[in-house]
C-alpha cells in the first residue's frame, strides 16, 4: 500500500488487514513508512516490510519488492491503488488490484483481476477494456469501534448545541465550503471537520465570512472515528465527487443520521428517506434544509438510523466483505 499516511482509503486498508488478521490469514504487509500505520498492523500480527514508493526513479522499492516476495512466497498480493499497483512483482502468486477510483488503467497491467468498491468503478474498468470474468465488485465495510462517546462539550462546544461532523481531507472535491455556507441557516448548529488538507485556512476564512465560525471547530486528523460519531447529531457528506463514501457506512454502523450530496458513491449507496438524505450536488439552501429538517422533524432522524443499520448489517458488515474479498481469491487460486 503505497498511500499517504492519512485518508479514508488508508483508513479502509488497515481495517481489511485487521479483519483478515483476526479471521488467521497469515499477511506480510508491506506499506511507507507511516509509524503509527505501522504499529497498528504489527500490533494485529502482521510481518511489515516499508518501502518509499518514490515514483519513475525509485528503482529499489520494485526490487525488494521481488525479493519479499521470493521469500514469502504468497498465494495473493493484493495492491492497494495506483501506485503499488503499478510496482507489483510478477511471479506464480495472483496479483489482485484493489480500486477506490476510476484510476487510469495503466497503472494495473501487471495485476491479473481487480476489485473495485463499487459497482460503477467496476463497470468503468470493463468499459476501459478490462475482461469482466476478471473484475469483481466489492465494497467498504466499517468496522464498529468500541471507544464511548467523547463528551458533547468537547472542542469548546457549547451545552445543549446540535453536533454536526465531516470526516474528510480539507480538499475542494470534499465540498467542506457547502457545508460551511449551509451552517449559516442552522442557528444553534456546531460543526466539526475531522481531518487535514491544503484548504484549512481558505475553509477558516469562508467561516469568518459566513458569520459562522464561532460554531465550526477544525480538529485536524483523527484517530477516535467512533468517539466522535457516537456524540454528534448529524454525519454531513457534501462530497462534489466521492467514488464510494466510507462515511456514510461508518455512519450506518454508528447509528447516526447521514446527510450527503448526490455523488457517486453516496447516491449508489443512500436510498434517500430510509437510510439517509440526498441532496443536488453544490446547492448551500437545500443542504441547509436537509440539516435543519433532519434535527428538528420528530422520528426522521431514529428511522434514518434503523434504515441505515439494517442496510450495514445486510450488506456492507465487516464478515460479509471479508467473506467476498476471500471468495474472489480463492476463485483466482483455483484451477
Amino acid at each position: 500500500m503505497a498511500g499517504g499516511v492519512h485518508g479514508g482509503a488508508e483508513t479502509f486498508f488497515e481495517d481489511l488487514v485487521q479483519s483478515f488478521a483476526r479471521a488467521g490469514i497469515e499477511q506480510h504487509v508491506v506499506t511507507r513508512p507511516a509509524p503509527a500505520r505501522v504499529q497498528t498492523l504489527q500490533s494485529a500480527g502482521c510481518a511489515v516490510t516499508t518501502l518509499p514508493f518514490a515514483g519513475l526513479l525509485d528503482f529499489y522499492t520494485p526490487l525488494r519488492l521481488r525479493q519479499v516476495a521470493k521469500n514469502v512466497r504468497p498465494d495473493v498480493v493484493l495492491g492497494w491503488m495506483n501506485r503499488a499497483c503499478a510496482s507489483l512483482p510478477r511471479g506464480p502468486h495472483v496479483n489482485v488490484g484493489r480500486l477506490g477510483g476510476y484510476y487510469n488503467l495503466k497503472y494495473y497491467q501487471k495485476c491479473d483481476a481487480l476489485i473495485c468498491n463499487t459497482r460503477d468503478i467496476r463497470d468503468y474498468v470493463v468499459r476501459e477494456g478490462w475482461p469482466a470474468q476478471k473484475a469483481y465488485y466489492v465494497p467498504n465495510f466499517c468496522p464498529e469501534g468500541p471507544e464511548p462517546a467523547i463528551p458533547r462539550t468537547s472542542f469548546d462546544t457549547p451545552a445543549g448545541a446540535k453536533i454536526l461532523l465531516i470526516l474528510a481531507r480539507l480538499e475542494a472535491v470534499k465540498g467542506i465550503d457547502i457545508a460551511i455556507k449551509a451552517l449559516a441557516h442552522v442557528p444553534d448548529a456546531v460543526l466539526w471537520i475531522a481531518g487535514e488538507g491544503s484548504l484549512q485556512q481558505a475553509l477558516a476564512d469562508l467561516a469568518q465570512t459566513q458569520g459562522v465560525a464561532a460554531r465550526v471547530r477544525f480538529l485536524g486528523w483523527r484517530n477516535d472515528r467512533a468517539a466522535l460519531l457516537r456524540a454528534v447529531d448529524a454525519v454531513l457528506v457534501p462530497s462534489r465527487h466521492e467514488p464510494f463514501g466510507n462515511v456514510v457506512v461508518n455512519a450506518w454502523v454508528h447509528k447516526v443520521p447521514i446527510l450527503a450530496t448526490a455523488s457517486e458513491g453516496p447516491r449508489a449507496l443512500i436510498a434517500h428517506g430510509d437510510d439517509g438524505l440526498l441532496t443536488p450536488l453544490d446547492d448551500c439552501d437545500a443542504f441547509a434544509s436537509a440539516i435543519r429538517t433532519v434535527l428538528s422533524e420528530p422520528g426522521l432522524a431514529e428511522r434514518l438510523v434503523e434504515g441505515g443499520a439494517r442496510k450495514a448489517a445486510a450488506e456492507y458488515s465487516e464478515s460479509a466483505v471479508r467473506a467476498q474479498y476471500l471468495a474472489v481469491f480463492q476463485g483466482l487460486l483455483t484451477p
